[in-house]
């Protein structure tokens, strides 16, 4: 880049600019063909309102409609608040103090940048987009008529929509990017549209926004990083024994289920966050299930097929391990709902090998599944059924896009600013990384999930589901339960989750944490953050189980060592894998959790 004399101003080399335009419009044509390719191989039609966002908004407009009087209020008062905020940046440009009309909420990142406040009209476009975003949000609530399901979806789109809108997501209308491009004479945006086409090119088509940096990390070298062999293995799973690090160990072992939506390590990042590593150290020898990542060869696997290839072998082969017969097991969310339906199994077929059941962030009742209800109705569970058709599963970027989708500002659109708008790489978190290592949904599986539990509620109704021939009853569960919630979960809401606790027929302790559903569950007691409510009660209304509940600062981690121990036997000698009946097949984390749907290289 060149630079004129006497200005912090820099003038593109035009040189060096043709050389990366060219460079970028070569990357593109070659990503527009083959993704036209994609498209005609795959033959899909599909439908252009898979979402069926459409036909939420039309019934929204028509029951606005019906009461124009209340439209009528709404845009009054969106003019009065435009006419307040005239009023008072005319007072700023003539050098006086106003008082904002609205401000951003604390935990709004995206005006962050001091020129969002200093400059008036920076803050003039800031305070417009509030308002008509409370404003239309607002609007569309108040909205008389709609059903439930339909009023949450406009309210959700409608979100997405003003997020999208956002001043901060342009580069004319956000501070930040102006002064980058001024700067670096428009580097940052060629930078950026270089990042774009990284992205669509990682995606194979679609846009997979890089969250971190990929190259920082390796699975086995600096994530999953806590020694163990892989002990036994089958078509959908690997279970790993990790070393002891005690001379002791408590006799029942310790089986951790987690969900296949995502990968294991989550469980295991780095030692100091690794509740692997945590309870391997509280004495338990600790095997944890590494799903496969299925391809179209598994299309038919079902989830009664996860169950006994899941935890139903995981104990047979924990046995084999170890000599020990009975356990202590842990279901961590999707792998929670796995746990309770297969306890429920155990229970009708007399199968007493489990001594307690822990819940990490679990829905078994689906009544109230939050915001991922938006996307669960008929049109939409059709659509993803025959998106499963052409391949036999699910991508795993589908499923990372909704989740994203829950947190758009954080997500998505704060990745579109840094690494699109203002050319920067994105900064290298282990946490991130492994949000981004999404897995597949065999297609029998994910479509008896979301049909059965999601749409139909059936797992909570006794006899609702049946799975190898046996009708499931949670209420049959009689065995000691541990439940973690997290007060700010996105995903399986804590009130939802909370409903378990009337219905499984052994004593249950429910613990609520703060944060969440990652950031609550992956807590450290090291770490000093966050805190935990206890209450020994559990009344039908969880809003009164709060206010009994007494806060407790830091980590739930050791309330749920404390918990374990009752159920966790004597102290035996230490075992070391592969001292038992199982030959190691490979050390841990396993070629299982390597395989990936999206390369992150």
């Amino acid at each position: 880049m060149s630079q004129t004399p006497g200005t912090d101003l820099k003038i593109p080399d035009p040189v060096e600019m043709s050389r990366a335009m060219t460079r970028i419009a070569e990357q593109s044509q070659r990503l527009v063909t083959e993704f036209l390719s994609r498209q005609a191989a795959d033959g899909e039609a599909g439908s252009p309102d898979p979402l069926n966002i459409g036909n939420a908004f039309l019934e929204m407009t028509a029951r606005m409609m019906a009461d124009p009087a209340k439209l009528m209020q709404a845009q009054f008062t969106l003019w009065q608040d435009y006419l307040t905020l005239w009023q008072r940046t005319t007072q700023r440009l003539l050098g006086g103090e106003a008082e904002p009309v609205i401000r951003p909420s604390k935990e709004d990142r995206r005006f962050k940048d001091q020129a969002w406040d200093e400059n008036t009209l920076f803050d003039f476009i800031k305070q417009s987009y509030l308002l008509t975003a409370r404003w239309m949000q607002h609007t569309v609530k108040e909205v008389d008529g709609l059903d439930q399901k339909t009023a949450r979806k406009v309210d959700f789109y409608t979100r997405q929509f003003v997020d999208a809108m956002a001043p901060s997501n342009f580069v004319m209308t956000n501070p930040q990017v102006l002064r980058a491009t001024l700067e670096t004479g428009g580097e940052n945006l060629v930078k950026g549209l270089e990042n774009l086409l990284k992205d669509l090119e990682r995606g194979k088509g679609q846009l997979a926004i890089s969250m971190t940096d990929y190259k920082k990390f390796k699975i086995g070298e600096n994530i999953a990083v806590t020694p163990g062999k892989v002990v036994f293995q089958n078509d959908l799973m690997q279970l790993i024994q990790y070393n002891p690090t005690t001379e002791q160990q408590y006799r029942r072992p310790l089986l951790i289920i987690p969900p296949w939506i995502n990968k294991f390590y989550i469980l295991d990042l780095r030692p100091q966050n690794s509740l692997v590593k945590w309870l391997t150290d509280q004495g338990h020898t600790v095997f944890i299930i590494s799903w496969v990542n299925p391809g179209e060869e598994l299309s038919d696997k079902s989830f009664e097929d996860y169950m006994v290839e899941g935890p139903l072998a995981a104990l047979d082969a924990m046995e084999a391990a170890t000599g020990e017969r009975e356990a202590n097991v842990i279901g961590y969310c999707l792998g929670g709902t796995l746990l309770a339906s297969t306890l429920a199994y155990m229970s009708a077929k007399g199968d007493d090998r489990v001594k307690s059941a822990m819940y990490l962030v679990t829905l078994t009742d689906f009544s109230e599944p939050g915001e991922l209800s938006v996307f669960i109705d008929e049109e939409q569970l059709g659509a993803i059924e025959g998106k499963m058709r052409c391949h036999g599963y699910l991508e795993g970027q589908t499923m990372a896009t909704t989740f994203n989708m829950l947190r758009a500002n954080d997500l998505i659109w704060s990745f579109v600013v840094n690494n699109y708008l203002l050319g920067k790489d994105p900064f290298p978190f282990d946490l991130l990384y492994w949000n981004s290592d999404s897995t597949r949904m065999p297609a029998a599986m994910h479509s008896f999930y979301l049909r059965n539990m999601y749409q139909k509620n059936l797992l909570v109704q006794p006899g609702g589901i049946t799975l190898k021939g046996v009708p499931i009853d949670l209420r049959t569960i009689r065995i000691p339960t541990f439940m973690l919630s997290t007060r700010e979960d996105h995903i399986t809401p804590w009130k939802s989750t909370y409903a378990a606790t009337q219905v499984y027929g052994g004593p249950v302790k429910f613990v609520l944490a703060a944060s969440g559903h990652i950031a609550g569950v992956v807590n450290p007691p090291s770490a000093n953050k966050y805190s935990h409510f206890l209450n020994t009660k559990c009344p039908k209304d969880p809003e009164e189980w709060l206010k009994g509940a007494k806060e407790v600062p830091g980590s739930w981690w050791p309330e749920y060592a404390k918990w374990v121990q009752k159920f966790a036997g004597d102290k035996v000698p230490a075992r070391v894998p592969g001292s038992g009946k199982l030959t190691p097949i490979e050390d841990a984390p396993g070629s299982y959790v390597k395989a990936q749907a999206i390369t992150t290289s």
